[in-house]
């Protein structure tokens, strides 16, 4: 039996423990053994962590905008804060908590910090590896996220997102799959999926899956959040879904089994993957910031992650205040270049005999994204291999292609050419998404007849269930270049009472205000199927200030996760609007010919595409003076629109 270990991390001499000051005490041993320690002024309570933010691994130090005698300390990466004192976090509010250590003092009066690990869920039956034979087990790259792996003969797919967008609209394939991935796919034993965003759950793809083979198993950790939430709404039908418990291992057969993890920081969603193969480990971290809590496996065979970056509308979509295309710009190098170090940092923890990048392979293709795909720029995978090889010698990495397969075997013994590259011909990266077939079946959701009365503002917000918090909303439907189109709602929820409500002005108390321009197709889509708002934000759909520039924790985790599984009853909604012959907004859905956007109409290829700054947003005033000219007082409001997602997390 594994039992839990009981590390001593740090020990303090007498004098050294006499000297630590009331407050917060850093104490730095090397790059890799950074404390805070702090001592309570009023009765000498010790509390204690690692220096490590539970973001992306960053470094605490002084809050020199919080008063001196402060306990706040604040990450020099992103800018989270923690409370040393109640080691919660105070940015974002409302959030989490950090991991202690134990404060022993001994009998000398010498204070150790202990760290309590407890046994992680590999070392449980461990295998020892066995010998493999070439090509018995091989790797075959699709694209994206969406690896095939054959242990010899059983068939595995990983986040199969091989057709279609994701997020609506805003992210499309970069690297073109092989022709026969449907013919591959439906063959597949078993496939993993680790969560709901679309570029790992793509619908799309599936749709074309079920109608060959809609029995396939399909494994999915038991997130809070259930991937698979919005099936009955999709219509896909799948008929062999399995939701695993976290950490257990699930066996195919004698030879092969695998566990899901979840996410340290986005635990309700994120999930991760270890696969063992007669005793050999892969270990695929997808999109995990801080997979299975930082503690993971040690010298497995192969390890995948996540490696871009940009997957999220901050701080593209931004404006006024400091949200300047120069700080734009060079916020983003910056945080690719800390991404970067970050992944090599756990590459060289995990050391893996081969590294691969993926799931980051998406594009910003069509024309009215052209300046998101212009300034999101994104890490390079052969750059960080070439850090990884530098660094880590011993690490041996693949920037894969469509088509190309590692051989396991070949790994192991040293060969050189264990990659073999795709066949001869194969095309590498997509030149065509078929844009029309999407976003007219986005589109078509404009004309939804529940558009035509006010009050679906009202009804969708009290579903949406979010309250009590000092928080005022300014939601304004736009064309697809973000600019004020006829027929579009325009409108104000305040959600500081126990049921939001929707003012004609902003009210006249201290308040935090996101003022958001959302494209009318996709808000009303997330609106209609009651969707998490990530298609809006992660998908790059729509423009957002804010005063102050503050990151809401609260609101945003509630509409990515915490919304209401099933969508608000429309159909209802309707029959009573017409049943009591319920005035009607006088334009409510705008001519399709306006939705693109003039400047998108006139020339799709136009190296101008516009962006919206802040003086571009309506005054206030002005949306006060739309809601009085109506003929009747708007009594609610609301879509939804934004959505967090990985980088929201991202706080300046």
């Amino acid at each position: 039996m594994v039992e839990q270990e009981h590390v001593v991390l740090l020990t303090l001499s007498r004098e050294e423990t006499t000297n630590l000051k009331d407050g917060v005490n850093f104490i730095t041993k090397s790059d890799n053994e950074k404390y805070v320690v702090f001592k309570n002024p009023d009765d000498g309570e010790v509390k204690a962590s690692r220096n490590k933010c539970k973001h992306q691994g960053g470094t605490f130090i002084k809050d020199i905008e919080e008063e001196p005698e402060s306990c706040v300390m604040k990450c020099t990466k992103h800018g989270w804060k923690l409370d040393a004192k109640t080691m919660r976090y105070v940015n974002p509010p409302d959030s989490f908590i950090q991991e202690q250590l134990v404060a022993e003092i001994d009998d000398q009066e010498r204070l150790s910090l202990v760290e309590l690990r407890p046994p992680q869920p590999w070392q449980y039956n461990s295998r020892v590896p066995q010998p493999l034979e070439e090509g018995e087990v091989k790797f075959t790259y699709l694209t994206h996220a969406c690896m095939e792996i054959n242990f010899n003969g059983t068939i595995m797919f990983t986040d199969p997102w091989l057709t279609g967008p994701a997020f609506a609209r805003g992210w499309w394939l970069l690297h073109e799959p092989p022709a026969d991935w449907l013919d591959r796919l439906e063959k597949a034993d078993f496939i993993y999926i680790s969560h709901l965003h679309s570029d790992h759950l793509s619908y799309p793809t599936l749709e074309l899956l079920t109608k060959r083979n809609p029995n396939i198993p399909i494994y999915v950790g038991d997130t809070a959040m259930p991937v698979f939430v919005k099936l009955k709404d999709s219509g896909v039908i799948l008929n062999n879904i399995n939701v695993l418990r976290f950490g257990l291992w699930h066996e195919i057969n004698e030879d092969l089994r695998f566990m899901i993890m979840m996410d340290g920081v986005h635990p309700d969603m994120d999930t991760c993957l270890l696969v063992d193969y007669k005793g050999h480990l892969i270990l695929n971290t997808v999109d995990c910031t801080n997979p299975n809590g930082g503690r993971l496996p040690h010298g497995v065979d192969i390890m995948l992650s996540d490696f871009a970056g940009g997957a999220s509308g901050f701080p593209m979509t931004f404006s006024g205040g400091k949200y300047t295309e120069t700080w734009k710009k060079q916020f983003i190098k910056r945080e690719r270049n800390k991404l970067l170090y970050y992944k090599t940092q756990v590459i060289r923890d995990v050391a893996p005999r081969v590294y691969c990048p993926f799931a980051g392979y998406f594009v910003e293709a069509h024309p009215s994204d052209k300046y998101i795909k212009t300034t999101n720029t994104k890490n390079d995978p052969a750059a960080l291999n070439q850090m990884i090889s530098k660094y880590s010698p011993e690490i041996r990495t693949w920037t894969p292609q469509p088509g190309a397969v590692l051989d396991l075997q070949k790994v192991i013994q040293g060969d050189e050419y264990f990659i073999t590259p795709p066949p001869p011909g194969t095309k590498v990266f997509k030149e065509s998404w078929n844009f029309e077939k999407y976003l007219d079946e986005i589109n078509s959701t404009v004309d939804e007849e529940i558009f035509a009365y006010p009050e679906w503002i009202s009804v969708y917000y009290n579903w949406c269930g979010f309250h009590s918090y000092n928080l005022v909303i300014r939601m304004i439907e736009t064309d697809d270049n973000f600019d004020a189109i006829e027929g579009g709602y325009d409108f104000l929820v305040d959600f500081e009472g126990t049921t939001p409500i929707y003012p004609t002005e902003r009210p006249a108390r201290v308040h935090n205000y996101l003022e958001m321009k959302n494209r009318i197709g996709v808000h009303r889509q997330t609106v209609l199927h009651g969707m998490f708002w990530d298609n809006l934000y992660i998908g790059f759909n729509n423009r957002i200030s804010r005063k102050p520039d503050t990151f809401h924790y609260r609101f945003w985790n509630h509409m990515q996760i915490l919304l209401p599984r099933d969508p608000p009853d429309w159909k209802k909604f309707l029959e009573e609007k017409k049943s009591t012959e319920a005035p009607r907004k006088d334009v409510w859905k705008p001519d399709p010919a306006l939705i693109q956007g003039k400047s998108i109409t006139a020339n799709t290829s136009s190296d101008s595409i516009h962006t919206t700054d802040s003086s571009s947003f309506p005054s206030h005033s002005s949306a006060s003076s739309v809601m009085h000219n109506l003929k009747w007082i708007v009594p609610a409001v609301g879509a939804a629109a934004l959505a967090i997602g990985l980088a929201i997390w991202i706080l300046e």
